[in-house]
């Protein structure tokens, strides 16, 4: 999709504060570099990302169009300009070259001290490679743009657009400045960060057959925020290459966020390539690149080919085929957990814990305004081991808030702490309602028999609960329904639980995954009422054992999983996908 796109900034230097946006664009030309998501890129893997790309000493590169969006010190700008004046001086130089080479890349900067300093890099290396200084400076002044990206005004359309888009969360964007790219990029859905939209606007500013080569997080591929900016990939451009970089050194500073490399073309949709965790080394790189950009691929190759992976705004599924089919099969022949009668939820936040929660028996208030409530701690060991909290419930049954006036101790206790609960975001929101914990209590959660489950895990932590506690919000929890709740916590311990999760949720630091309500909602189990007794019984039986090969035993059952399926999700006895 075209954008008309505001002129913030010009090719030398920021427009005076005339405006907020301006203002704003001027503060982050001075931010430090945390400020401005900047992280460095190993020369190796900026390589690697230039022949994905086909950015080759075998190309004319000086007849075609480079774009780096965020060049910093020059990570990628540096070796592109280096790739480009060699095939220049490979070439048979004509005056219209030279005119062309001008055209040749446009590379932007929002910071000011950086832009200075690569500038005069990249005069240097061109001065160094027999262009005059003239010459240099005349092809810089061309080539760089002194502003921000996503307002900054760009000539026509690249073949090429490669690079590291920086990784800025929203809240650290000055109000003015977000609001302008919310009225520019319609891929800043949720809360997206600054990433998604240079990489809508680098896909809007391919020409056709052009190819984006980016290095970033991943997130975008499966959670919330990034489904427009799926659709438009899936509607628009074909998705050529996926590189997992999990736990690979990628970059010279240690991240926190799941980064990925992926080539998407403007061009028909098509199958993509993926490969997955590359050794950093400049001769293994190379290599790969030739495998993932090979006319017919190797049956011995370590790239694997997939069909189908953006679907709209749907979740990429970027594992195995053999785990793709099984999803797919289980999609289309089974329910959802809640299609099935189940429920899934998230326990309270109090936004004061300090306040709503401490031990049962001490807290001061009226008998049915305390329930007792499970935490993470609790359930380390695999059962429930209930250290004695409860938290205070200032909701009427049939939903608003009590009036204190008909409970005296619940008002003597939040009035002493008046202050501390004032502070919360919720009580500035809605002063008359300034005791409300920030989730509403439904204290029939508590008398019913449920499964929990942590937040962040490895593997399927699954806690079956039958106690009368109430989940603190730390817990993700399932009411059963119809379903046995030790049968469904056999299903939730099984390979098949962490398959669907590992396939939508975004992979944290350490391999840990996220038992999430979204990821949890997506799991396929069939109606209680069509399970066999002797598959009931069984699972039943293998959710008591605690033991995780009898669990997936059981699901084999009930799930009718052919040899190559159970294979899918680790075989009899290993829950641990890849």
């Amino acid at each position: 999709m075209a954008h008309t796109v505001p002129h913030i900034a010009s090719r030398s230097s920021f427009l005076p504060g005339l405006c907020p946006v301006s203002q704003a664009v001027e503060a982050m030309s001075e931010a430090g570099s945390e400020e401005r998501g900047a992280v460095f890129t190993r020369r190796e893997v900026v390589e690697f990302i230039l022949d994905l790309s086909g950015y080759t000493r075998s190309e004319p590169l000086f007849r075609m169009r480079l774009l780096e969006p965020s060049f910093g010190e020059g990570d990628f700008l540096i070796p592109c300009v280096e790739r480009l004046v060699d095939v220049w001086d490979r070439s048979e130089k004509r005056p219209a070259d030279l005119k062309a080479l001008h055209s040749a890349i446009r590379a932007v900067e929002i910071h000011r001290l950086t832009f200075t300093k690569t500038k005069a890099r990249i005069i240097a290396i061109l001065a160094g490679s027999g262009f005059s200084h003239a010459e240099a400076a005349s092809l810089v002044q061309s080539w760089l743009i002194h502003g921000d990206f996503l307002l900054a005004e760009i000539d026509g359309h690249f073949d090429f657009v490669v690079g590291n888009p920086p990784y800025v969360r929203q809240e650290n964007i000055p109000a003015a400045l977000i609001a302008e790219y919310r009225a520019v990029y319609s891929t800043i859905y949720d809360r997206a960060d600054l990433y998604i939209p240079f990489i809508e606007r680098g896909l809007t500013l391919l020409r056709k057959k052009g190819r984006l080569g980016f290095i970033c997080a991943d997130r975008w591929m499966k959670n919330r925020y990034g489904g427009p900016l799926r659709k438009l990939v899936a509607e628009r451009f074909h998705l050529q290459t996926y590189v997992d970089m999990y736990d690979v050194p990628a970059f010279h500073a240690d991240v926190i966020a799941y980064p990925a490399i992926t080539v998407i073309a403007r061009d028909k949709p098509g199958p993509t390539r993926i490969a997955s965790r590359p050794r950093v080394e400049s001769e293994a790189l190379a290599k790969l690149a030739k495998q993932l950009r090979a006319p017919r691929l190797d049956e011995h190759s370590p790239v694997k080919e997939m069909a189908g992976i953006a679907l709209g705004a749907e979740p990429w599924i970027l594992e195995s085929s053999d785990q793709l089919q099984l999803v797919r099969r289980l999609e289309a022949s089974f329910p959802t957990l809640e299609e099935a009668g189940c429920k899934v939820g998230i326990g309270v936040a109090t936004g004061a814990d300090k306040v709503f929660i401490g031990p049962f028996d001490e807290l001061d208030v009226e008998a049915d305004r305390k329930l007792p409530l499970v935490m993470t701690k609790d359930i380390q060991e695999g059962h429930v081991a209930w250290r004695g909290l409860g938290v205070i419930n200032p909701f009427a049954k049939h939903g608003g808030l009590v009036d204190l006036k008909r409970y005296p101790k619940l008002r003597a206790y939040l009035e002493t702490r008046k202050e501390v609960i004032s502070r919360r975001h919720v009580a500035k929101k809605t002063p008359a309602n300034w005791y409300r914990t920030i989730d509403r209590i439904y204290p029939e959660i508590a008398s019913q028999p449920k499964l929990l489950i942590p937040d962040i895990k490895g593997s399927a932590h699954i806690v079956f609960e039958n106690h009368g506690l109430y989940p603190h919000h730390n817990l993700y929890f399932i009411t059963c329904g119809e379903w046995h709740p030790e049968a469904l916590q056999a299903v939730l311990k099984s390979g098949i639980a962490k398959l669907f999760v590992a396939t939508y949720s975004t992979k944290m630091r350490g391999g840990y995954l996220r038992f999430q309500a979204q990821y949890l909602r997506r799991i396929r189990v069939p109606h209680w009422r069509t399970v066999p007794l002797d598959v009931r019984a069984h699972l039943v039986e293998a959710a008591r054992s605690l033991d995780p090969s009898s669990c997936n035993e059981a699901v084999f059952d009930l799930y009718a999983l052919s040899a190559k399926e159970r294979a899918a999700i680790g075989g009899s006895g290993d829950t641990q996908l890849s």
